[in-house]
């Protein structure tokens, strides 16, 4: 079956069900106004753009491996949603939902007391 049009869903979210045609690019084609995904550079090196997904779609090259590796070490599903280029179904979803927060936070001593530290932040 020769199929030129693929869905991407966005679970738990407001956010209808997409059909785009086949390889399309994500950035030219997702919006605030359709998509939960924010667009920083649309090249693949500001990591705005960073979602898990579900479904099969063509691996990262290694440019884009090397900025997942910075923003996401280990995580076999995120990837660079300006990146990809439509070739199945897909389900995105929001990297680490629920642990967005946690993983930007670093627990930092100071004088025998333990508070949190947001990257970037300074104490």
């Amino acid at each position: 079956m020769n199929q030129n049009t693929y869905n991407i869903s966005f679970p738990d979210t407001k956010y209808p069900t997409l059909t785009l045609e086949k390889y399309s690019q994500l950035s030219q084609h997702l919006t605030v106004q359709n998509s939960p995904v924010l667009f920083g550079c649309r090249t693949g090196i500001c990591g705005t753009c960073l979602v898990e997904v579900e479904g099969d779609i063509p691996p990262p090259n290694s440019e884009e491996l090397e900025i997942l590796e910075i923003f996401s070490p280990g995580n076999k599903q995120a990837r660079l949603a300006c990146q990809i280029k439509l070739t199945n179904n897909i389900k995105i979803i929001e990297e680490g939902r629920g642990k967005k927060e946690e993983g930007r936070r670093k627990e930092v001593r100071k004088e025998g007391k333990k508070e949190e530290k947001v990257d970037g932040d300074s104490l």
